[in-house]
């Protein structure tokens, strides 16, 4: 497995943290590809994960959310496997954990279950505050004629 050594990256920058370790968890992170899954952008800030957990009931898998890391994992229950007598056995009915890293504001819109594949709709929910918004441009012309409206209805509230 390589490592990275980002110290010199927090003697020169600060705030960088987060990305450090979130790079560590994306090298450190493979599962052995168990179990297979896409993913996918639906609209502009919504998406869907899939993965493939053919075997697995809905009250087997667990998805946890917390602190923009998506969690899923499953385990299956003891079953009747020790009295099969398998020639080959392909599907694999191991437990899994996978982890997603999500981005700001991404959160988890809702799950289902359906014909062996696990759906996972996201959805990225931008704050109004942090929405671009268009700024006015205004000439020099427009700001005098204001600052001489002002000064009218000023004398005039004097006057009166």
């Amino acid at each position: 497995m390589t490592t990275f050594d980002f110290s010199p990256l927090f003697r020169t920058a600060i705030g960088f943290d987060r990305l450090a370790n979130q790079l560590n968890t994306a090298v450190g992170n493979d599962s052995g590809g168990y179990p297979p899954y896409n993913i996918e952008a639906r609209e502009e800030n919504a998406y869907r994960i899939t993965m493939a957990v053919a075997g697995f009931d809905e009250s087997e898998l667990e998805i946890v959310s917390e602190q923009n890391v998506l969690r899923v994992s499953g385990k299956q229950t003891a079953g009747d496997d020790t009295e099969r007598d398998y020639l080959y056995r392909g599907i694999a009915n191991r437990a899994f954990e996978r982890r997603f890293q999500l981005a700001e504001h991404v959160k988890v819109d809702g799950a289902r279950l359906q014909n062996g594949l696990l759906h996972i709709d996201l959805v990225r929910e931008v704050p109004e505050a942090m929405k671009p918004r268009q700024i006015e441009i205004r000439s020099n012309s427009d700001s005098r004629l204001i600052e001489s409206e002002s000064k009218q209805s000023s004398d005039h509230v004097k006057a009166a």
